[in-house]
């Protein structure tokens, strides 16, 4: 199994976030939570910080419009379930900001699983998959539920022959491939292009960003202080899709093992759980890898008290942060700046 060095390093990611919102000499913005008479004009000149939240260009290349229009079609199609109930977008719901809504997602049989369904929303900048991040590639993320048995419990050999006997494929396979054979890599190919284009647009946030000052209260931008400071939110949550793609224990309470299942005897990763993105969050309740946590509110309390239970491999950024009330608010107002307009998704009519 190919170890990545973020697995055993997961402070590395984001460090650099640490430090308040301030000026380029590093020195800490003074925005005490008690004070009402804020500096507005200090707030929005973080400029060192807002750097770290721009945008960043896809790293692969984009992918082609027969890809995506196979892609979309294949995860819209519930024939990809053995039961023929069950498509990709039944747990990645475009209404549910690429989620399902529910605590856990619900699977073959409609079992009950244990994790929650992760978002796909901007998968296509993600560097491990799943909540374990037991696969290394979308391909592999987007091929991997269509054949596990709790989920859509479909072999890949059952779906290959499926696909090949539904005449309206065979166009569809031909534009994006050259050809009408089916095979379990271009269906994997296919959908996880269709993903790629799974983007968030620009939140108020990302205007702010731009520098339009009105584009967020102050209160998110005290916010967005303290999620760069005091509370160290972003040591995890960093980047433009505030996620490092790594792994840690942030002491939520349950027995699931998380990625020491693929790295046993690791303590860091024990209980261990990818770092899940904050683009669209406030769309996406209840959080954690098992839904147990059920408002922003709560999660934040989690922190504050670093972390539900204390085990050994606890994330040495989960430490109690004494946060105010106001604090607290403040950063829900941030969080809360995160959020997309809409985005109009077509749904294909299936090949028959």
């Amino acid at each position: 199994m190919k170890i990545r060095l973020h697995a055993y390093l997961p402070t590395l990611l984001g460090v650099g976030l640490a430090v308040a919102a301030g000026s380029a000499s590093g020195k800490s913005l003074t925005v005490a939570s008690t004070d009402p008479a804020r500096n507005a004009a200090a707030l929005d000149d973080q400029r060192d910080l807002k750097t770290k939240y721009r945008r960043a260009p896809l790293r692969t290349a984009a992918p082609s419009a027969a890809h995506v229009e196979l892609g979309r079609t294949l995860f819209f199609d519930p024939r990809l379930s053995r039961a023929s109930c069950m498509s990709c977008a039944t747990c990645h719901n475009p209404g549910f900001s690429w989620g399902d809504g529910l605590p856990r997602a619900v699977g073959h049989g409609m079992k009950t699983l244990g994790r929650r369904t992760p978002t796909v929303l901007n998968i296509g900048w993600a560097e491990a998959f799943f909540w374990d991040g037991r696969a290394e590639t979308l391909e592999q993320q987007a091929l991997g539920p269509i054949a596990a048995a709790g989920e859509m419990n479909l072999p890949h050999g059952e779906m290959i022959k499926r696909l090949e006997n539904i005449a309206g494929y065979k166009p569809l396979f031909s534009a994006a491939f050259g050809d009408t054979n089916v095979t379990k890599e271009k269906v994997a190919i296919a959908i996880a292009d269709f993903e790629r284009t799974i983007v968030s647009t620009d939140a108020p946030f990302d205007r702010w960003l731009a520098g339009e000052k009105a584009a967020i209260p102050t209160s998110a931008k005290r916010g967005f202080a303290l999620f760069n400071g005091k509370a160290d939110c972003a040591k995890c949550h960093a980047g433009w899709r505030f996620t490092d793609d790594s792994f840690h224990d942030i002491g939520a309470l349950g027995d699931d093992v998380g990625r020491a299942t693929l790295l046993p005897g690791l303590e860091s990763m024990d209980h261990a759980f990818k770092t899940p993105t904050l683009r669209d969050v406030a769309l996406r309740a209840p959080y954690m890898h098992d839904g147990s946590e059920g408002t922003l509110e709560q999660v934040i309390e989690l922190y504050d008290k670093g972390g539900r239970v204390r085990r050994p491999g606890l994330a040495t950024e989960v430490h109690p942060l004494q946060l105010t009330a106001q604090d607290k608010r403040d950063l829900v107002d941030f969080m809360l700046t995160l959020s997309s307009p809409p985005k109009s998704v077509a749904v294909p009519s299936l090949p028959r």
